[in-house]
């Protein structure tokens, strides 16, 4: 979309909620100047913009989405990871540790500079996260390969700290690597992070590391990257094994805390009450995060004197113990009680139950279900908060609680009795049912059991595939910590539906190294309350997760255990469980045992009458006929099958037989024919946004295109379909782009 359409569009936004320029302004916090570009068609904003101004108009869902798919049009995704928080805009001080900094930089980039590893260490809240951010973004342009950044969670109370392995898998994500290409083992993925990054120039960020075992794996191989650790512990064992330099943050100097201060709630304040401005630091501990909360409170409260906030706060009890100062004079749970009791009662409310949330980010409308609360509500609370300094937002608009806030909060809510229990399914069933809302625009896979969401959980619109996507992508940081992290034993259904519906997000997306754990907590739920058919659900979800990821002899054991669950299953159910062990025997290449299973669904469907069932499966039927060699016989089921399946409107099944009927016709030598029902089959996956199937068909068409002699033409349909499955971060894209990149290309005889 152009600027100035888009312009139009912010300006009839803000006409309609009766603002002027000055009020959107004053609203959003963004310039009267920058709003007045973009309306002109003179800039487009960038995302963090485009929230304040979405939030500041109060748009509803259509509104908002209107808004984003608009900027979201003008340019391509980036091609390398740009995973840094935001740079802090009110960042002072630290001269001396961004001197050190940047001569550390230097050497990294100075011609034969060798890997460099960084550790910024410190007391909590004493701003190393701040400092390593931006230092990070000050020197992001000479390393042109990207940033990583991951929270390792040293320190946090309420959670483990981040497996090495699982940050690498994060990385290894980053960096392009499939989800099926990556190892197990930390040890594996370790070797092939440094692989991957043995030619990069890049930076990483490791965040709150607890020690340096916890680092060492993540540790890059280039000679230009620079790799920044923070942690509260001092590493000695990075400076004695990797030489890692040092920089110690201690807290501000008072020149410094004042200094910050005054940028946060202007000169002019302090200037008037000096005293009183040197005691609010003075108690703060000169502690950067402490500072930042009392002039994010005081900066929200423009009249108020600060001796009366200083008295205030000096008799503020009780005190955060683990994160006070060295002279115990500053209490940063001081700080966040008095931040705390100056919100409105509703947004000290919601703060409480926002703490509950598990995940590194959440959503408005997560928010809402958590509180039980309309997301118009909810919006204006987490601006209050984010005002407040209590919140933050990531580059997605999300919000994000740090671990100390949410330690407080969450301590706030058990003084106070709050429903935690309450809250936490909410949030559940908030992921549950949109996730299930949204498989009707993106799944091909039968739906679970549909049931509505508890009183309380906020409402999102899906009307679309869009819809849908951009829901999942919102929410995706959450529902893996959801799924995995709410142990309380009463939750253990909601954790297992909601685990079930995600699949079909996780299939369309690739996210199968993700589903492998949500599985078997699905898994786990279902034995536990003595559900064969979730169970089977999710043992069959399991399987399909561990052969896209190579686990083949779990694979095996899985299947097996299936099998002797089955007769304990409904006949409707055991019939499509039946297709899906077939579909697992296809994919492992042993088609004799695959047709035994599509046989046995197709006498279950036929005793029960079911037409549709009866549709698929003949044509699951033909497609194994096919792969064995039976082509007349596959021919004929497909054929069959393709009245039933137009009759049921089943355009899936009618693609596979499609594709089923092309196979056949390949190896009857009839190339013509095969290329037809390639196509026909291409068209209907398609139509489906079905990229996994469109793969497979588009191996299939390439292979007939070669026997034709059509090189060209075979070697690009084998690199789109390495291209679409490995966005599916599927394995077997690699062998795809094998047969395009050994696919020699006919000579061209010179013109005589």
């Amino acid at each position: 979309m152009d600027k100035r359409t888009f312009g139009r569009l912010l300006r009839e936004a803000r006409q309609r909620s009766l603002l002027t320029l000055e009020g959107l302004a004053e609203a959003s916090g963004v310039s009267v100047r920058a709003i007045s570009d973009i309306e002109r068609g003179h800039s487009l904003p960038r995302q963090s913009t485009l929230n304040e101004l979405m939030d500041a108009l109060e748009l509803d869902e259509d509104g908002r989405r209107r808004l984003r798919q608009a900027v979201s049009r003008r340019t391509e995704p980036v091609a390398v990871p740009r995973q840094l928080p935001p740079d802090l805009g009110v960042f002072r001080s630290r001269e001396a540790a961004l001197t050190a900094a940047h001569g550390i930089t230097d050497r990294v980039t100075a011609r034969g500079g060798h890997v460099l590893v960084c550790a910024v260490g410190g007391m909590a809240g004493v701003g190393k996260t701040a400092l390593a951010v931006h230092w990070a973004h000050q020197v992001a342009d000479r390393f042109p390969d990207g940033q990583l950044y991951v929270d390792l969670r040293g320190f946090e109370a309420a959670r483990q700290p981040v497996d090495p392995g699982e940050a690498l898998g994060g990385f290894l994500r980053a960096l392009g690597v499939p989800s099926g290409d990556i190892p197990s083992g930390t040890g594996q993925r370790s070797a092939l992070f440094r692989e991957k990054t043995a030619s990069r120039k890049l930076i990483a960020v490791l965040d709150n590391a607890r020690d340096a075992e916890q680092v060492r794996p993540l540790l890059p191989a280039s000679s230009g990257c620079l790799t920044i650790v923070t942690s509260r512990n001092q590493l000695s064992g990075l400076v004695a094994g990797e030489g890692a330099g040092v920089i110690t943050l201690d807290v501000w100097t008072p020149q410094e805390a004042l200094a910050a201060l005054a940028a946060r709630i202007g000169p002019e304040r302090c200037r008037a009450e000096p005293e009183a401005a040197a005691e609010l630091v003075e108690l703060c501990g000169f502690l950067p995060l402490a500072v930042a909360v009392v002039g994010a409170q005081l900066s929200a409260v423009p009249r108020m004197g600060l001796r009366r906030a200083a008295r205030e706060l000096r008799e503020a009890r009780p005190r955060l113990d683990a994160f006070t100062a060295d002279d115990r004079r500053a209490d940063v749970r001081a700080v966040f009680s008095w931040s705390y009791q100056a919100l409105t009662p509703g947004a000290a409310r919601f703060f409480r139950h926002l703490s509950l949330h598990p995940g590194p980010s959440v959503t408005a409308a997560a928010a809402a279900s958590l509180a039980a609360v309309e997301v118009p509500v909810a919006r204006r609370h987490l601006r209050e908060l984010t005002a407040a300094s209590l919140l933050s937002r990531d580059s997605e608009g999300r919000y994000v609680l740090h671990d100390l806030v949410r330690a407080y909060g969450g301590e706030l809510a058990d003084e106070q009795q709050d429903d935690r229990l309450g809250a936490q399914a909410r949030l559940l069933d908030y992921l549950r049912h949109h996730a299930h809302t949204a498989n009707r625009h993106v799944s091909q896979l039968e739906p679970e059991p549909a049931y509505p969401p508890a009183e309380g959980v906020a409402h999102v619109a899906i009307t679309s595939r869009e819809d849908a996507l951009d829901w999942y992508q919102q929410e995706e940081p959450a529902a893996g910590p959801a799924v995995r992290f709410l142990e309380d034993p009463r939750l253990l259904r909601l954790r297992g539906d909601c685990a079930r519906e995600w699949i079909g997000y996780n299939v369309i997306a690739g996210r199968w190294a993700e589903e492998i754990p949500a599985a078997r907590v699905g898994l786990e739920a279902g034995l536990a309350l003595g559900d064969p058919v979730a169970t089977v659900r999710s043992r069959s979800n399991l399987t399909r997760a561990l052969l896209e990821t190579g686990h083949t002899a779990e694979v095996d054991e899985s299947i097996e255990v299936i099998l002797g669950e089955l007769d304990g299953l409904p006949a409707g159910f055991r019939a499509r469980v039946e297709c899906e062990i077939g579909f697992f025997r296809i994919r492992q290449g042993r088609f004799a045992e695959a047709l035994e299973h599509p046989r046995r669904a197709l006498e279950l469907y036929r005793a029960a009458g079911r037409r549709d069932g009866v549709a698929s499966t003949l044509s699951n039927v033909g497609w194994v006929l096919a792969h064995t060699g039976a082509y007349e016989e596959a021919i004929a089921t497909c054929e069959q099958a393709l009245p039933l399946l137009r009759e049921t409107g089943n355009l899936l099944f009618e693609a596979g037989a499609w594709d089923a009927i092309g196979f056949a016709q390949q190896g009857l030598g009839r190339l013509d024919a095969a290329i037809e029902g390639y196509e026909r089959a291409l068209a209907l996956f398609a139509d489906l946004h079905d990229d996994y199937n469109r793969a497979d068909v588009l191996d299939h068409l390439a292979s007939a295109q070669l026997e034709r002699g059509q090189h060209e033409q075979a070697r690009a349909n084998w690199i789109r379909a390495a291209e679409l499955l490995s966005a599916l971060r599927v394995r077997r894209a690699a062998d795809m782009r094998a047969k395009a990149e050994t696919l020699a290309l006919p000579k061209v005889r010179p013109a005589r």
